[in-house]
């Protein structure tokens, strides 16, 4: 039974009502039975391709027939107005609804300026906004190191005390050959235990992270951003898959879905994996803190910033070469009043982001592992790791990186097992620095129970210290003692045998812009094709290999190395 709209009726515009009017002569000209929908409503959902209205009308006598029309008058408007039909459809009714608030409610002039307002005067600021985003992730990674920097030394400590020596036990009971004893400890613990380290600094950086966009100001950013991102022929739509790729570049990819054209996907698939994913900051965290103490956190702040200006040069020159600019869209983008971020949802997107982290490791990075062990351990009963079929690869890829400062087989092999993902790169190291650590150290001797209360209390003492910096944030406020300095992990202490601050410097810059890890690429060649991944691949490793050239060959001229 067909009804007929009898009460109020907003006009769409000249355009648009004569689409649907077109559509509305159809239905009477074949007599379509439109069941129990309103034909004008019908009509309207039609033009602006409403999913689940196609896939029922589809389903009903005539209904290819009408939606065939109702796709051509959707084009139609697209190509006279510029926009999809739902875009206009939506700016109609907005419209309609502003001017009846405006002629039916009258405020207070002192309403009319909220809060929101205030500080958008600032944080959205033609001038100042852009400032004010990178100051606030300068704040956010100098707390992530400096508060996490005492759980990461206990972490440390807990991974190579107690739980090395649970293993140890348990194979030593178990009468457990020496190869066996050797892949557990030298493999399994080395290599997965070296990436866990940093869960604390993870978990945090998660916390500010979804303290930010609960608050609702992640969207500001993303506003502040489109000017910035339209110097490259995007805009700021084409910036939240960048703040995702902070995260992980995988659902980033994905996320470019929601920008409508291809180009803009496409130049901005090519642009995520430029930022520093959470894989990266084991690799920032650990060269941070050997060679930069104090100052790690703005290293890995300055990491993260040379990410992005990274990727505006090079979204420059492919707007300019094989990704010119189409048809240019408007961002459209609502910005939510500031709130107070809910605890549980905080904590729940810490917890969530972390875990993925955690079952990484125990899947990739853990398969990682014991293939790297088996390398560096074949041929069979070979005694020196330069020697093993790990090394021997490694030494011919070594030549590559020579320029660059790190040429030795060590470092060009563990950034190769960095294609599969990056904190694979800081297992890699685990493995084949800290088995001869270990043995020239000549550590204490403690027993199990020793090593548990020694845990227990030195958790306690990460709490304490990480609430004391915590709280010198607060103006007026210093509760950190000067003189405490953080202990240097073990691999923090094998890395200073073997590098330089200049090399270290050159190396996160070229784990910062190498190739994505295979997981990416394979993201990327799902959505746009092969030929983009393969073209990710390439030019980020020249870039990097560029960048870390200079920095490294430009730091020895000035006599920095």
């Amino acid at each position: 039974m067909n009804t007929t709209q009898t009460f109020f009726r907003l006009d769409y515009g000249g355009k648009l009502e004569r689409e649907i009017s077109h559509l509305l002569a159809l239905f009477e000209e074949i007599k379509f039975d439109t069941g129990h929908y309103p034909q004008r409503w019908l009509a309207i959902k039609l033009l602006e391709g409403d999913a689940d209205i196609l896939s029922r009308v589809q389903r009903m006598t005539s209904g290819e027939q009408v939606i065939a029309a109702a796709q051509q008058g959707a084009e139609k408007l697209k190509s006279m107005l510029g926009d999809d039909v739902d875009l206009l459809t939506a700016d109609r009714r907005y419209g309609y609804i502003n001017g009846v608030v405006r002629q039916s409610l009258h405020r207070p002039l002192i309403d009319r300026i909220t809060l929101t307002d205030r500080i958008d005067d600032i944080v959205t600021h033609k001038w100042l906004g852009l400032p004010f985003f990178f100051a606030m992730m300068y704040i956010m990674f100098r707390l992530v190191i400096d508060v996490s920097a005492p759980f990461l030394d206990w972490t440390d400590a807990v991974i190579n005390g107690p739980i090395a020596k649970l293993f140890s036990f348990i194979l030593d009971l178990t009468s457990a050959p020496a190869w066996m004893h050797s892949l557990v400890i030298d493999g399994i613990v080395a290599g997965v235990g070296g990436v866990l380290v940093f869960v604390p600094g993870l978990l945090i950086l998660y916390f500010f992270l979804a303290l930010l966009e609960d608050s609702g100001y992640m969207s500001r950013a993303a506003f502040v951003m489109d000017r910035f991102m339209r110097v490259v022929g995007l805009h700021g739509k084409s910036f939240i898959p960048m703040i995702l790729g902070f995260g992980c570049a995988v659902p980033a990819i994905y996320a470019t879905r929601t920008i409508a054209s291809r180009r803009d996907r496409v130049l901005t698939a090519l642009l995520v994996p430029l930022m520093s994913c959470s894989a990266r900051l084991p690799v920032y965290v650990v060269f941070g803190l050997a060679f930069f103490g104090g100052s790690a956190g703005t290293v890995i702040w300055a990491m993260y910033a040379l990410g992005i200006i990274v990727a505006m040069i090079a979204g420059l020159v492919f707007t300019r070469t094989i990704l010119k600019p189409d048809v240019s869209s408007a961002f459209v983008l609502e910005l939510p009043p500031y709130r107070q971020p809910s605890l549980k949802s905080v904590m729940i997107h810490m917890w969530e982001n972390t875990r993925e982290f955690v079952r990484k490791a125990g899947t990739t990075i853990l398969f990682a592992s014991v293939v790297m062990w088996l390398l560096l351990n074949l041929p069979w009963g070979v005694t020196e790791q330069r020697d093993s079929y790990f090394g021997k690869v490694s030494g011919m890829i070594a030549p590559v990186f020579s320029p660059l400062g790190f040429g030795n087989w060590e470092t060009s092999g563990a950034l190769v097992t960095g294609f599969m993902a990056k904190e694979i790169v800081v297992s890699s190291m685990s493995q084949i620095y800290l088995s001869d650590a270990v043995e020239e150290e000549g550590a204490t001797v403690t027993t199990f129970g020793e090593d548990l209360l020694r845990a227990g209390s030195g958790f306690v003492d990460a709490t304490i210290s990480s609430g004391k910096i915590l709280l010198s944030i607060i103006p007026g406020v210093n509760l950190v003692d000067k003189d405490t300095e953080t202990q240097d992990t073990a691999l923090s202490l094998a890395l200073q045998k073997n590098f330089t601050p200049l090399t270290a410097t050159a190396l996160l810059v070229f784990v910062l812009l190498y190739v994505p890890c295979v997981a990416t690429l394979g993201a990327i060649k799902h959505e746009f094709g092969s030929s983009w991944a393969v073209t990710s691949a390439m030019y980020q490793t020249a870039v990097a290999w560029i960048a870390a050239f200079i920095i490294f060959q430009g730091g020895k001229l000035l006599g920095l190395g």
